[in-house]
């Protein structure tokens, strides 16, 4: 799409709204000329009082045209703040008329669409002020604007209760038993990779003993732990009990109150992983079919069954872990609406506490879009959400997370629902970026939040295994990094 800014430099935001709207354009600045069809000029006139924009725009040889004004606060960042969302108000709109499309989400094209109304209620807004907000002046659907509220609250809640020196502790174990057709993420399947696993497991418990050392020196203290991946019972039950014998003997757990492990897949979880998980105090793990359909299973590259699950379920209600999450995918191939209320049903027979519904990411590296595997449509993909909403609720879980993905189907997001009592803690701090993350492993992120989230930067790990192992260089520099920063917080 050929781009005409005049009288400003929101390049960012015009391109992350044209990227959303229009997946398939790519930016090109410069004026429209008489043979291009998909063009938008954004023109920006400003004065002290305020500022008023206009957006033309052709989609495909269908044009419209947006004019809105807007007041300007006088502090500057404000203004700025101001003035970017007057250019983002007017180019959604105008694209929103061109291309006949309504997002359910309106312009809101972040990861965390519900981080403006933590943001108000922390600031004294009320619940109705924050749902008005996202409706009034991002143009996010009703439905979207209401889910949006009950997950801030939660987050807003939880900020509420955290200390200055709180922090998250995020260990990554990037390995699988296979990769599924929709998995872009950071993992090596165990056979190609096997032979890594004995000296990642070294290298972690070393680098677990210097973040403990650091915590202690910079007196974080973690709230929550999580094991994520890839699949973290990939590890055997003595690789395992290392890693989790690693973090309690590094760090101070007096404020811990939650411990989380993504089994994940099924077909790795048996009684002896499950008895050193429950022997470590893990009180939450995930066993994620994403379907219960066994043709879907086969479709995205599963080996494992719905039988499978049900046997995993069966263990897992042995173990004595308190808390269970389940894992389902709306929108993957081969699946359709019918078949996605089975699946929920089967997994609401459970009675596990807490299910998260995703929504399929079409991402780039994995083997749905390099193939063109055909999945799902848009509308397909609404009921398959529509239902689980319903159901969900009918069964007392509310919602208490969320996010969302570039490419993901319908442009929908990813939900965490949970009945009292079985939220997880950790998704809250990391998704709503409530404190410091420290994260171990490769394909893990340190996230730093700074100054009450005012200043937050990511401190991101190798991505894959045989790097991680290569550079440990990098694994020391990457805590470096964070006791600088929280020495020049404190003025040291």
């Amino acid at each position: 799409m050929k781009l005409d800014l005049r009288g400003h430099g929101e390049r960012y935001t015009v391109e992350q709204e044209m990227l959303s709207l229009f997946p398939g354009e790519r930016p090109v600045y410069g004026p429209p000329g008489p043979g291009d069809e998909s063009w938008a000029v954004v023109e920006l006139r400003e004065d002290p009082d305020g500022a008023v924009c206009e957006t033309e725009l052709s989609w495909q040889g269908r044009r419209a045209h947006v004019r809105r004004a807007a007041d300007l606060p006088i502090d500057d960042y404000a203004r700025e703040g101001a003035r970017r969302r007057l250019v983002g108000q007017t180019f959604f709109l105008a694209a929103k008329e061109a291309a006949g499309i309504d997002p359910p989400w309106g312009m809101l094209s972040g990861v965390r669409p519900d981080k403006l109304v933590t943001k108000a209620l922390l600031e004294g807004r009320s619940p109705g002020e924050a749902r008005r907000m996202l409706e009034d002046d991002l143009f996010v659907s009703p439905g979207r604007a209401a889910l949006a509220l009950e997950t801030g609250t939660v987050a807003a809640r939880t900020a509420r209760s955290l200390g200055p020196r709180d922090i998250a502790v995020y260990v990554g174990i990037p390995f699988c038993p296979s990769r599924c057709a929709y998995c872009s993420f950071v993992s090596q399947s165990v056979e190609k990779s096997f032979g890594l696993i004995p000296a990642y497991v070294d290298a972690l418990v070393e680098d677990l003993r210097r973040g403990g050392e650091l915590a202690a020196r910079l007196g974080l203290r973690p709230r929550a732990f999580y094991m994520g991946g890839g699949t973290p019972t990939t590890l055997s039950p003595d690789q395992l009990h290392r890693a989790l014998s690693a973090f309690e003997e590094a760090f101070d757990l007096s404020a811990c109150t939650e411990r989380t492990v993504e089994a994940g897949r099924p077909d790795t979880i048996d009684e002896d992983r499950l008895a050193v998980l429950r022997g470590h105090g893990v009180d939450r793990i995930s066993v994620n079919p994403q379907s219960m359909d066994d043709q879907v299973l086969r479709a995205i590259g599963r080996r494992h069954t719905a039988e499978d699950v049900e046997r995993a379920m069966e263990l897992t209600a042995r173990s004595g872990i308190p808390h269970v999450n389940m894992d389902l995918i709306a929108g993957l191939p081969g699946d359709r609406a019918d078949g996605f209320a089975r699946s929920l049903d089967r997994c609401l027979a459970f009675g596990t506490d807490s299910v998260t519904v995703h929504t399929l990411a079409r991402k780039k590296g994995s083997r749905v879009m390099t193939e063109g595997t055909a999945v799902p449509g848009a509308e397909t993909v609404s009921a398959m959400l529509d239902r689980a909403s319903a159901a969900l609720r009918a069964a007392g879980h509310a919602p208490y997370y969320l996010y969302r993905q570039k490419y993901m189907s319908g442009s929908f997001e990813n939900v965490g629902w949970a009945r009292p009592g079985g939220t997880c803690l950790y998704n809250v701090l990391m998704m709503s970026e409530l404190c410091t993350v420290l994260a171990f492993g490769a394909g893990g992120t340190t996230k730093l939040v700074l100054d009450g989230g005012r200043r937050i930067r990511r401190l991101d790990s190798e991505k894959w295994a045989e790097g991680h192992l290569g550079h440990p260089e990098k694994r020391a520099a990457v805590l470096a990094e964070v006791e600088a920063a929280y020495r020049e917080t404190d003025g040291i």
